[in-house]
């Protein structure tokens, strides 16, 4: 998760939330033994003007990984999480999506690329046996530029599977990089459940039941293009 914000930008949503999320989920995991590596990693320099530059904290990180020959399964990037509502009509997709997705925006979505499409599967398979709480996967083409707006790129980039794990942020939530994002916003009990949730997964997915390759079924995941 990132820990900077845009200027004048309280940055609750974004990213303090996830930011929490992460917090909470490596002292969750302090000293517990996993069969798989588990890295809780703290990014800066995602927002502007520094985004997909060779300053973009991210991309160091991914570049250097992928440059010492390390082996990463997967990457979850949370992004913007504490958003939700259960009112019709109060979430947005770039098009085409709106067509293949709900319009309450209640859930938490896991957005991938084409080629994290396993990654993505395996995610959204073991969210939704732990956890009871609304969830959407995607794993689509990079030309829908908007699937690609955090640090989960700079892996992409770097050639490992990973997912952004979001509210979807300006896509449903109105406070986004506007001097409004404060706690006030955040569904905390929303919030709560989701991180137990994504504990549920890490648990899984850093085990010996998890194989990388394995298609994870999950029923309606992704939409493809």
């Amino acid at each position: 998760s990132h820990y900077d914000t845009v200027p004048g930008c309280p940055g609750a949503n974004d990213n303090g939330s996830a930011v929490a999320a992460n917090l909470e989920l490596a002292r969750a995991f302090s000293g517990k033994p996993l069969a798989r590596t588990v890295r809780f990693a703290f990014f800066v320099n995602e927002e502007g003007p520094y985004f997909m530059t060779p300053a973009m904290g991210s991309i160091v990180y991914a570049d250097a990984c992928a440059e010492h020959g390390e082996n990463i399964v997967g990457m979850l990037s949370l992004e913007t999480i504490g958003c939700y509502f259960q009112q019709p009509d109060t979430q947005n997709y770039p098009p085409p999506l709106r067509y293949f997705y709900p319009t309450t925006g209640d859930f938490i979505a896991f957005v991938g690329n084409f080629a994290s499409r396993r990654w993505v599967r395996a995610v959204v398979g073991s969210f939704r046996r732990h956890a009871r709480f609304p969830s959407e996967g995607i794993a689509a083409t990079e030309l829908l530029r908007d699937i690609g707006r955090s640090d989960h790129r700079a892996f992409w980039q770097a050639g490992y599977p990973a997912l952004m794990v979001t509210d979807t942020a300006n896509f449903r939530y109105p406070e986004f990089h506007q001097p409004t994002d404060t706690i006030h916003h955040i569904n905390l009990e929303a919030l709560s459940r989701v991180v137990a949730g994504l504990r549920r997964v890490i648990e899984d997915l850093a085990g010996d039941r998890y194989r990388p390759g394995r298609d994870q079924a999950a029923g309606r995941v992704f939409f493809s293009l």
